[in-house]
């Protein structure tokens, strides 16, 4: 009871000197500063769709000039790569100018459809690059300026072909509110916009880890990363957070780092749950894209490690992970255990182990 009294008259004395402010001004002070976050948002936005249209149809009309084509061909985007990259860090790999070049083809009277959908990002667009019925892309990009859909709603409409199923079903309405009930959880949350790692790419700005991750990731994350520095055993630290941009949306790989006697890339991504084969197959792509993007000449193939709550017997023998001496899935734990139960763990870990390389094991033997 003496505490709780003590800790009352705390308060009433912080709040003595310390008034608090009307909640009108706090509100409408934070309303004119989002206002202005999202307007600047919107104006790096305008600026980002602009440079990557003008960047593509410069590509186009290089291509489209014989006698310069004739000196560098069909390695031309990825000449130019080269030298952007080398001024740009971020945003100029050859995927990405292909990507412009495509944007310009598809969108090449820009001036008439940004004027129509100027709500819309370079995100949106992006996504759109993998619709081919001239139709269908105008469509969605017609309803998701009007109906303000997240790049999230905008990729799952895509992916589930909802024009096309709208456009056979006699009723239209069933087809509209599943879509609505489906996408509900896909709605950018407040002040979003200023988790665009596109923009930041684009402005060269460097990423925030901040953004993507819970506090426990975080903690972790930041474990793991000194552990790898002060073991000392050939780790190079080079990147938190790595932002990769695929057609199927951005990931990040929680660290990258590389292995000096190992010869490879590391790549470590953290799950705060139970391992699934979803998972497994994300990190295969980030080892895949390592592989064709990164790896160099000596280097070996790239590896990547999962680290999450729990792993599983079937995924290490029935997925991607088995028999794949570039993938592993490992258990980590947030607490010291008792002997015995570190025991059982160690002993559980080692067989998943072995389902998973059981057979370049059986063949060793």
């Amino acid at each position: 009871m003496y505490l709780c009294v003590m800790e009352d008259n705390k308060n009433l004395m912080k709040s003595q000197d310390n008034p608090s402010l009307p909640t009108q001004l706090v509100d409408d002070v934070k309303l004119i500063v989002e206002r202005g976050l999202r307007e600047a948002y919107e104006g790096a936005n305008s600026v980002l769709v602009k440079t990557y249209w003008n960047v593509g149809r410069r590509i186009v009309e290089e291509e489209q000039n014989g006698t310069a084509r004739a000196q560098y061909g069909k390695h031309l985007i990825e000449l130019l790569s080269q030298e952007l990259s080398a001024i740009y860090p971020k945003g100029y790999s050859p995927r990405n100018l292909r990507d412009y070049r495509q944007f310009y083809l598809y969108f090449s009277d820009l001036e008439i459809w940004h004027s129509r959908v100027p709500n819309l990002t370079w995100t949106h667009y992006r996504t759109l690059l993998s619709v081919i019925d001239d139709d269908a892309r105008y469509w969605y990009i017609r309803e998701a300026s009007t109906q303000s859909w997240s790049v999230r709603t905008l990729a799952r409409n895509v992916g589930s072909q909802y024009y096309h199923r709208l456009l056979q079903s006699p009723r239209k309405e069933d087809v509209i509110n599943e879509m609505l009930q489906l996408t509900a959880p896909l709605h950018d949350e407040p002040q979003g916009f200023l988790k665009d790692p596109v923009v930041a790419e684009f402005l060269q700005l460097p990423s925030n880890a901040s953004f993507t991750e819970t506090e426990l990731e975080k903690a972790i994350i930041q474990h793991l990363k000194d552990f790898l520095l002060e073991m000392g055993r050939g780790f190079a630290f080079m990147a938190e957070q790595y932002h990769i941009s695929t057609d199927a949306g951005d990931f990040f790989v929680d660290l990258v780092s590389y292995n000096v006697a190992l010869k490879c890339y590391v790549l470590i991504d953290l799950k705060t749950k139970k391992v699934t084969h979803q998972d497994v197959g994300q990190m295969d792509m980030y080892v895949r894209m390592f592989d064709d993007l990164k790896r160099t000449e000596g280097d070996n193939p790239t590896i990547g490690l999962l680290l999450c709550t729990d792993t599983s017997q079937d995924i290490a023998q029935y997925s991607v992970l088995h028999d794949n001496n570039q993938l592993y899935a490992a258990k980590y734990l947030t607490y010291l255990p008792s002997e015995e139960v570190l025991r059982r763990e160690i002993e559980r870990q080692k067989e998943i182990f072995y389902l998973q390389h059981n057979k370049s094991d059986n063949e060793n033997n």
